[in-house]
């Protein structure tokens, strides 16, 4: 006879899928709080970035070379990541550039923009794969990282525009190189801090 399920059995049914990936995306905004509630310095900040990213792709090596499983990568790992690298891992080490290359006031909304605008966007397009994704999708995310922009730049409009635009274009065009798709895990809190940093340097302009 078949024990019952354990408390750890069903929280693990519970979190696998999406919503598991969602709820580990959603995680990532602790360091960006850690720092926003002054419990720990940028530098700090900027450190702990570096040890996790050096983290990551150590157990992301040992998954690939040396067929590492644990329990976790069933919440991180789609189908088709299997066999290359996975997106927890592009997650980590755009959010590693983004801390290490831009001061806090870019950094943080960008990185804000990964850990959560990019969750509720898949949500509202319904995670397809698409090259382009639908309106509702691509205001969605706008609107998010507008938002998230505002409590940082809300003397710079502009900056709030170039935040929104450079978080929904990094999110929802999905360019395709040499038979790869770039995934946005990758891309988001870059793109959206050049695009942040393009819009202070417009505004000392105009």
């Amino acid at each position: 006879m078949s024990s019952a399920p354990t408390v750890f059995d069903r929280v693990e049914r519970q979190l696998r899928g999406e919503f598991g990936r969602r709820l580990v995306h959603a995680s990532g905004t602790g360091l960006p709080l850690l720092y926003l509630l002054n419990l720990i310095t940028w530098a700090q900040t900027r450190a702990l970035y570096l040890f996790f990213a050096a983290g990551v792709i150590i157990l992301e090596s040992l998954r690939l070379i040396v067929g590492l499983d644990v329990w976790l990568f069933n919440h991180l790992i789609r189908e088709y990541e299997e066999d290359n690298i996975a997106g927890y891992v592009l997650y980590m080490l755009s959010s590693t550039v983004a801390a290490v290359a831009f001061e806090p006031q870019i950094a943080v909304p960008a990185i804000l923009m990964l850990t959560l605008g990019d969750p509720i966007s898949g949500t509202v397009g319904g995670d397809e794969l698409r090259v382009v994704k639908r309106p509702v999708a691509l205001a969605a995310m706008f609107i998010i990282c507008a938002a998230i922009t505002v409590p940082f730049h809300y003397t710079t409009p502009i900056v709030v525009v170039c935040g929104g635009l450079g978080g929904m274009l990094a999110d929802g065009v999905k360019p395709i190189i040499r038979g790869y798709v770039i995934d946005d895990n990758l891309t988001i809190p870059i793109v959206a801090g050049v695009a942040m940093r393009l819009g202070l340097e417009l505004s000392i302009a105009v």
